[in-house]
């Protein structure tokens, strides 16, 4: 990474501009093409600096406010296929194989799903377990109180390179 790129994560990291040509802006700020600044965040993209650039919705802004992680024990020789078919979910956001902690936590499968209403979530919670059927041994929810953290990759602003 060079100047010019810490220059591009550290005017990026609280957000895009909210304006027509974000990246136009940016590059304008920073001193560089948007033709360049594109070509750079997609070089650190591919080399790994950043992992992608998307929104990060305040889902309670937007009405959603039945949020839960659902966490499943499913097959470990099922869970790649059956990943692929609940990440294609419209109402799930991210999906993800973790490690069972046992005996205390039996679930290596995880789910977001984000509704407006306690029935949709419901309604949501079976279309999973419908999808992944006789290889779900058990399942749990943990709904969202509050938002821990809707943040990306920060650089102080002193850092030496």
């Amino acid at each position: 990474m060079d100047n010019i790129d810490k220059q591009i994560i550290s005017a990026t990291q609280a957000g895009l501009p909210l304006v027509s040509q974000p990246y136009q802006r940016l590059a304008k700020q920073i001193g560089i093409t948007a033709n360049d600044l594109m070509q750079r965040l997609t070089s650190m993209q591919e080399n790994g600096i950043i992992r992608r650039i998307g929104a990060v919705p305040n889902h309670y802004k937007l009405g959603y406010k039945h949020n839960g992680m659902t966490v499943w024990d499913i097959d470990d020789t099922q869970i790649d296929r059956l990943g692929e078919l609940i990440g294609q979910l419209d109402f799930v956001s991210h999906c993800y194989h973790r490690p069972r902690h046992l005996p205390d936590w039996p679930y290596n499968f995880f789910a977001m799903i984000h509704s407006k209403t306690e029935a949709g979530a419901q309604s949501q919670i079976q279309q999973i377990a419908e999808l992944l059927g006789e290889h779900c041994r058990s399942s749990n929810v943990l709904y969202s109180t509050k938002i821990l953290k809707k943040t990306g990759l920060r650089i102080k602003k002193n850092v030496s390179s």
